[in-house]
C-alpha cells in the first residue's frame, strides 16, 4: 500500500493517477486548502474518480474512477488521525508531497510553513518510524540551492544560504530526514524539484498566469528584466522519477567519510536528488512559447527581481541518470503544447 499526500495538489494527483495505472494500492490525502483555488483542486481529485460531495474529513473516500484508489481529506498536523491512518493501512512506501507552497507567500506568512513543512513533515517521520513504514520519499525544491552559483547545481554541494523562507523549510525536511535514517534506519529519499509545469498545474506558478494573462490580452509581469533561467521540468518526467525512486530505497553508502562529507548521500539509508530537464532556458524563451502555441502576443512589463527569487536553476542531475537510468524527455514546445491544449479545455478558451 502506497500513501500519496497531496494527492489534490499538481504532482501528487500526476503521481497517484500514474501508480493507480500501475497497479498499486494508493491512498491519496490532502488537506484541500484555500491556498489556491479549491475548484481546481477539487477538479483534480473528481479526474480522479472522487467528487467533493463523498469527502468527509478524516474518512476514506473510494474513487468510482480507480477500483484500487481511494482519498482522505486530513491535515498532517492532525497527529491522532495520521497515526490511525498509518495503523489500519500499514504503508509501505509514502510519498510526501503535502507542503505550503510558494516563494513568495512565505515572505507573508511563514507560520503557515511551520504548520503544514515541519510540524506536518514531522508528524510523517513519526508515524513512518512507528508503523513499519520501508520507504518515506518527499519532496524539496530547487529552492534549497540559495545564494549557490556554481552550475549546473549539484546534491553534492552543501545549501546552506536558502534566500526565502520557504527553502529553509525544505532544508530542514532534508536535515530532519538524514536523523531519522540515521537514528531509526528509515529510508529517505528527498526530491529537488526543478520547476514542474504541465496540466493542472498550480495557478500561482509563473508559466500558468502568463497564459491566462495573455489569453484575457493582459500584460505579464517578466522579472529580472527577463534574465531569469528556469530548468523548467514537464509533470510526467517528474513522475517518472519519482516512481523509480519509490522503488529503489538507499541502503547507505558505504563509501561515504565524515572527513569529506558527500551531502546527498550517509552512511544510512539517506538520499537526495535532483528533478530536472538538464535543459535551462530563459524565461522570455519560455514565453515565446506560449506566445506560438497561443498564436497571440504578449505585452510584457519588464521588472526588478523579486525577493526570495533566485535569478537562475539548472539541474545537475547525473546521480538519478548514473543511479536509476532517468532521462527527461518533454521538450519545451511538446510540454507547453499539452498545457496549453488542458488549459484552453478546463476553462473553456
Amino acid at each position: 500500500m502506497i500513501l500519496v499526500t497531496g494527492s489534490a495538489g499538481f504532482i501528487g494527483f500526476h503521481l497517484a493517477e500514474r501508480l493507480v495505472r500501475d497497479g498499486e494500492q494508493v491512498i491519496g490525502l490532502d488537506v484541500i486548502n484555500d491556498y489556491y483555488d479549491v475548484g481546481l483542486k477539487c477538479g483534480r481529485l473528481a479526474e480522479s474518480g472522487v467528487a467533493r460531495k463523498d469527502i468527509t474529513y478524516g474518512e476514506l473516500a473510494q474513487s468510482t474512477k480507480h477500483p484500487n484508489y481511494r482519498f482522505i481529506q486530513l491535515n498532517l498536523t492532525d497527529k491522532d488521525k495520521l497515526h490511525a491512518l498509518f495503523a489500519a493501512e500499514k504503508f509501505g512506501t509514502v510519498v510526501n508531497l503535502a507542503a505550503q507552497a510558494g516563494v513568495r507567500y512565505s515572505l507573508e506568512n511563514p507560520l503557515a510553513y511551520i504548520d503544514s513543512n515541519i510540524v506536518g513533515f514531522t508528524n510523517v517521520l513519526e508515524a513512518c518510524r512507528y508503523h513499519g513504514v520501508k520507504h518515506l520519499v518527499y519532496a524539496s525544491s530547487s529552492s534549497v540551492y540559495g545564494l549557490n552559483e556554481k552550475m549546473p547545481l549539484s546534491v553534492h554541494d552543501n545549501v546552506d544560504h536558502p534566500i526565502s523562507f520557504y527553502a529553509a523549510t525544505k532544508k530542514s525536511n532534508e536535515l530532519m530526514a538524514h536523523t531519522y535514517s540515521h537514528l531509526f534506519g528509515l529510508a529517505t529519499t528527498g526530491l529537488r524539484f526543478f520547476t514542474v509545469y504541465g496540466p493542472w498545474g498550480r495557478p500561482d506558478m509563473a508559466f500558468f498566469l502568463f497564459t491566462e494573462a495573455i489569453l484575457k490580452r493582459k500584460p505579464i509581469q517578466v522579472f529580472n528584466h527577463g534574465k531569469t533561467v528556469r530548468d523548467f521540468t514537464y509533470i510526467d518526467d517528474i513522475v517518472e522519477g519519482i516512481v523509480r525512486v519509490m522503488h529503489n530505497p538507499s541502503t547507505g553508502n558505504p563509501k561515504w567519510s565524515g572527513n569529506h562529507p558527500d551531502p546527498s548521500t550517509a552512511p544510512g539509508p539517506y538520499q537526495l536528488y535532483n528533478i530536472g530537464s538538464n535543459n535551462p532556458i530563459k524565461l522570455v524563451d519560455f514565453i515565446a512559447a506560449i506566445e506560438e502555441e497561443l498564436q497571440l502576443p504578449a505585452e510584457k512589463q519588464f521588472m526588478e527581481i523579486q525577493a526570495g527569487d533566485v535569478p537562475a536553476t539548472s539541474a545537475d542531475i547525473s546521480s538519478l541518470v548514473a543511479d536509476l537510468g532517468y532521462t527527461p524527455e518533454t521538450s519545451i514546445k511538446e510540454g507547453v503544447g499539452k498545457f496549453v491544449a488542458w488549459y484552453r479545455k478546463f476553462y473553456k478558451q
